[in-house]
This record gives structure tokens, sequence and C-alpha cells, in this order.
């Protein structure tokens, strides 16, 4: 029965992104040249989104803190990462961004296609010169006021608790005197748990957007005092 209900969900979400991919496709070409940023193309994410967590009965998803967000700011957002559920609820915050995303997830078809069609920041992981460049992107997004999220762990946690901390996500919101919006994702490791592919029924996730923490008054040296404020807030959220 789990691995029927796992194939269905699997089906339904290989459908549906089908169709994303579609409609992400046709406003990039249609509005090519009034939607540079792909803001429309990104918007398309938020139906599948809804669609995909509210599809599946046996998921029970809270959204918290949605009036954290102001849209008119442009934030450097700072999310753990349990697992690859974590994609699709984010676009619940419905708000403007790009992604920085291992080079591998753009190819994966569709979804993949999407990231490349709407713009996302490609890492390619152990290459100093990609990383360097994934930071000189991030900054010109967040000078054109998109907002750029990062998975500060670098990878998915496989015990539910958080690793450690890159710096990067914090000395760019540091330099481009922007604020940090942090994100708390609890229970989504279960959903999908790290080298696993069979969706889990009964699942209880929560995604939390707290406070954003303000950056203009820091200097260069104070990255590691911002990383571990973030993080310790991130920790103090309760699944």
């Amino acid at each position: 029965m789990k691995q029927l209900f796992s194939m269905v969900i699997w089906v339904f979400g290989i459908f549906l992104t089908i169709l994303l991919y579609l409609a992400v496709l046709f406003f990039v070409i249609t509005l090519y040249p009034i939607d540079k940023k792909r803001k429309v193309a990104h918007a398309q994410c938020y139906w599948w989104s809804d669609i995909l967590t509210h599809f599946n009965p046996y998921w029970n998803i809270r959204i918290n803190g949605l009036e954290n967000i102001d849209k008119k700011k442009t934030y450097v957002i700072v999310a753990n990462h349990e697992s690859l559920v974590d994609i699709i609820i984010l676009y619940r915050i419905k708000t403007q961004f790009k992604w920085v995303a291992k080079e591998s997830l753009f190819k994966v078809p569709f979804i993949g296609w999407c990231l490349s069609l709407t713009k996302h920041i490609k890492l390619e992981r152990g290459e100093f010169s990609s990383i360097k460049k994934v930071y000189r992107i991030a900054a010109q997004w967040l000078r054109r006021d998109i907002s750029v999220l990062f998975f500060p762990e670098g990878t998915r946690s496989e015990t539910g608790g958080m690793n450690e901390f890159q710096n990067g996500a914090f000395k760019l919101a540091i330099k481009e005197k922007r604020p940090i919006l942090p994100i708390r994702l609890t229970g989504t490791r279960d959903a999908i748990p790290k080298g696993g592919r069979r969706f889990s029924a009964n699942i209880y996730c929560a995604l939390t957007v707290l406070p954003a923490i303000d950056t203009s008054g820091l200097g260069s040296g104070d990255f590691e005092k911002l990383k571990d404020e973030v993080r310790s807030k991130l920790e103090a959220v309760s699944a």
C-alpha cells in the first residue's frame, strides 16, 4: 500500500511538473522583452507548490510567519535543508527569489529546465571558481532587487539536526547590506529521507518564517556573529 501511495504521488508530481515547465517556457518566450527578471515565470511555481502539497491527503503542512516577509524588501534568505520536499514547500512563501542550487539539479528533466529558464544560480561543488561566480551573480540579483535563497548547510541533513553553516550567505548579506530572512523547515526529512525516493505517509511538516535580521550596522568581520545568531534563532524553532 505504501509503495502504491508513493507511486501515485510521483506520477502526479511528474505530470504537474511537466505542466509547470510548459507554463514557464510559455511565459519566458512571450514576456522576454518585458520580464527579464523572470518574475512571471517564477510565480508559476506557486500554483505548482500549492497543488502538490494540498493534493497529498496524508501530509499536514503548516506555514507560519508569512507576516514577517515585506514584499518591498530584498533579502538574503537562509533556510535549513532536510529533504527534496523543501524545494516544493519553500515556494509556498510566494516571494520572488533566486535559489543557489547544485549543478546536478539543473540537469533533472523539467524541474531542472525550469530552474534554468527562471535564472536560478548554479553551483558546481568543489570548484572555487564556481563558488566565486555564484556570489558574484547573487550580488547582482540583490542589486536588481531580487532576493537570493541559500541552504547554508550545503547539503541535506540526515539526522534532522542542522549541519555546520557555511559563511558565504552571511558575508554576502553584510557586504550588500541586505537583511537576512531566516526560514526553519521541520518534518520534511520524514517525507523523503536523504538517499530515499519513496514518499512517506502521515507526515507533519512546518515552514516558519522568522523576523528578518538587519545587517546594516555590521562590518565584514561580523559574519561569524551573524551566522551564530541566525543558527541560534533557527534552532530555537520547535517542530
